[in-house]
């Protein structure tokens, strides 16, 4: 049987491309354990692909299938012939191997600086297309191409719409410094949108990519911002009297709901995503806060201590009477609704650990191990979970499988990684 410790490592230089200055970083990838039945593919190296270069795909779209626990990535390198057309696939020799699918493809000049990246999926015992693609773009989108057919490979074979061109936003700390960052999904051309001195904690995206809220405490109290991407631009709105917290959009992307303290204890509200009067959505004497959307916007999960110890709730998005969703355990926190709103993720505390939980109609199961699991975060397809965890003495992210069979760890060597959010599809 094959070790559930790490069965890849890949080592991924990257630049980091900040708004106030360049920084580089060292982004460590490890796939770690993995299902038995894992769907064996190879991408063979394209055509006219540069290795080593920007324009080299096949390495970022290996990496991808790899990272999404769904498959098993084999190197057809010792195989005798390296095809880039279906007539040149020599079958029975992917078959020896195990392979199960194999892409091939070619990248070709084209008018104005441009290129042409064209790709196959075959079906190694059909000896079928599974699907194909053909991209003209220019050099700085190779990256993007990849991505897109690491995606419809992903389709293609699992029957789900991949993840690949999707984007993480997350707090990086190092020292005294907090930098609001996103990022691929493998990491790579990551970009700080804010940097303080002073805490940045919970961003959350909206529905159609464009935005990020999260809470910031440079003017030396907690705040609720919400940042424009494509511009920059970026406006509080909740910055009432107290604390004022843990942003989570509507899936129509209109509203955010927040906790603020106006009136003391933790409670729930609503406001526009454009700022405004907040409504009041929770009422105990206890603290409500962490609120999820439902799926369809009907419902909120929030976490309270109205019973004694923090547990999930579930109430009206108008308000009114709450009920209790979590019953194994004495402190439950974090919920987050799945994409298709049969089961919520959320964490833990058993035994003096933290570990991301999943709860759906047939109960509860772990995803993660470890002492210090916080803040998950589905996939937009909702196949895997993003996490932060302890790991060598630093904060850094990790993907699981929903079914929990297994998970990756994404480490930034310069710094600690919080407060993991995985984008929607939509993502600009």
């Amino acid at each position: 049987m094959t070790d559930l410790r790490t069965l890849t490592r890949v080592v991924v230089a990257l630049a980091l491309s900040c708004v106030m200055g360049v920084a580089r970083a060292e982004m460590v990838i490890d796939i770690i354990g993995g299902g038995a039945n894992r769907h064996a593919v190879s991408v063979v190296p394209f055509k006219n692909e540069n290795p080593g270069t920007a324009n080299n795909l096949t390495p970022v779209i290996r990496n991808d299938l790899a990272l999404s626990g769904e498959f098993r990535v084999v190197d057809g390198a010792d195989v005798a012939n390296v095809p880039f057309e279906p007539g040149e696939v020599k079958y029975p020799l992917w078959q020896a191997k195990g392979v199960q699918s194999v892409a091939i493809g070619k990248v070709e000049p084209a008018a104005g600086g441009q290129m042409t990246i064209s790709f196959r999926l075959m079906d190694v015992a059909q000896h079928t297309q599974l699907t194909s693609g053909q991209f003209t773009v220019s050099p700085d989108r190779v990256r993007e191409v990849a991505h897109t057919i690491a995606d419809m490979i992903y389709q293609a074979i699992t029957g789900q719409k991949g993840i690949f061109n999707t984007r993480l936003a997350y707090v990086l700390k190092s020292g005294r410094s907090y930098q609001l960052q996103i990022a691929d999904v493998d990491g790579a051309r990551a970009q700080t949108v804010l940097r303080s001195k002073e805490p940045i904690m919970s961003p959350t995206w909206s529905p159609n990519g464009r935005y990020l809220a999260y809470v910031s405490f440079e003017t030396q109290k907690p705040v609720v911002w919400v940042q424009d991407l494509s511009t920059g631009s970026r406006r509080p709105v909740a910055n009432f009297k107290g604390s004022n917290s843990a942003p989570a959009w509507s899936p129509d992307g209109a509203t955010l709901a927040v906790v603020l303290t106006t009136t003391g204890n933790s409670q729930i509200y609503l406001v526009p995503m454009e700022g405004g009067r907040p409504r009041r959505v929770s009422y105990s004497d206890g603290i409500d806060t962490e609120p999820a959307f439902s799926a369809d916007g009907s419902r909120l999960l929030f976490v309270s201590d109205r019973a004694g110890g923090p547990q999930i709730y579930s109430m009206p998005v108008t308000g009114g009477q709450a009920q209790r969703q979590s019953w194994n355990g004495a402190y439950n926190v974090s919920p987050r609704v799945a994409p298709d709103g049969k089961s919520f993720a959320y964490v833990r505390r058993e035994a003096g650990k933290f570990r991301v939980v999943i709860q759906d109609s047939s109960g509860d199961r772990y995803l993660s191990d470890g002492p210090d699991n916080q803040r998950p975060s589905y996939a937009p397809n909702g196949r895997m979970v993003l996490y932060a965890s302890e790991a060598g003495g630093k904060s850094v992210l990790y993907a699981a499988t929903v079914d929990g069979s297994s998970k990756i760890k994404l480490a930034v060597i310069n710094g600690d990684v919080q407060d993991p959010a995985w984008g929607p599809f939509n993502t600009p």
